[in-house]
């Protein structure tokens, strides 16, 4: 069953749904979607268990790619870029599977619809089940915990964004840490392996080890009217560290 998910709206003109990546949330994409915002009606979405957007007990890319269905019904959307970061570029990509026709293009942010290792994850996975909220006394002490198991202070910022107050003196994560260290699997899975039409750009970081090269042939065979392009300096972030050029590769096919 679809959960009804919360996200910002700004703008006018085609429409342009966007979707984050794990552990993050809506506000990833805010100075892109401002920055869009004066050319085109940008959507940015919080997915399921995640940011604003409810908390379930399973966690899918069917089941995702059902939420933002509902959205899209909701919103009479159709003619649609739709653009996913990372686990938000597999939700796209399983939605393209079933709804094309509500579809302009497709643009998948430095991910493939292949599975993945856990990876780093599992670190992150551990600092996150560890970090008890409802006991610390302040945002610093919680950035302390994180940091003994993530050594990059940028993944720790990054996972700080979805601290927030939940009452005064009682601190909480925005997305469902127990779901997401159970069914992480599922996360990294495939987004499935049927074929998809709709015009596909994939973009991928020259540092990231995301979409490596050998990679490719299988992602055009199953995305055929696909194009892959590479921003040499940027690693998986590629939205948070090229903002201009995904900008102006967004613009390009919108």
């Amino acid at each position: 069953m679809s959960v009804d998910l919360f996200f910002r709206r700004e703008g006018s003109g085609k429409p342009i749904v966007v979707l984050h990546g794990l552990f993050g949330s809506s506000d990833n994409f805010g100075h892109i979607g401002r920055t869009l915002s004066a050319e085109f009606d940008m959507i940015l979405v919080d997915e399921r268990d995640h940011g604003r957007s409810p908390h379930t007990d399973h966690i899918t890319y069917p089941l995702m790619a059902e939420d933002v269905h509902a959205l899209f019904v909701k919103l009479g959307l159709k003619d649609t870029v739709l653009v996913g970061h990372s686990m938000g570029g597999k939700t796209a990509m399983a939605f393209a599977q079933r709804w094309p026709e509500l579809l302009k293009h497709l643009v998948v942010l430095d991910i493939g619809p292949r599975e993945y290792p856990i990876g780093d994850h599992a670190a992150i996975i551990e600092a996150l089940s560890t970090s008890e909220p409802e006991k610390k006394a302040s945002r610093k002490e919680m950035e302390e915990h994180l940091a003994q198991y993530v050594p990059e202070p940028g993944v720790v910022q990054f996972l700080m964004k979805s601290l927030y107050w939940a009452e005064p003196g009682k601190l909480a994560w925005r997305f469902n840490v127990p779901l997401l260290q159970r069914e992480i699997n599922n996360i990294l899975g495939t987004s499935g392996p049927e074929i998809v039409r709709v015009p596909t750009l994939f973009v991928r970081g020259g540092k990231s080890p995301y979409i490596p090269r050998e990679d490719i042939p299988q992602i055009k065979e199953q995305f055929p009217n696909s194009r892959v392009e590479t921003i040499p300096y940027a690693s998986h972030w590629v939205h948070a560290q090229a903002p201009e050029e995904v900008m102006d590769l967004i613009r390009s096919v919108a």
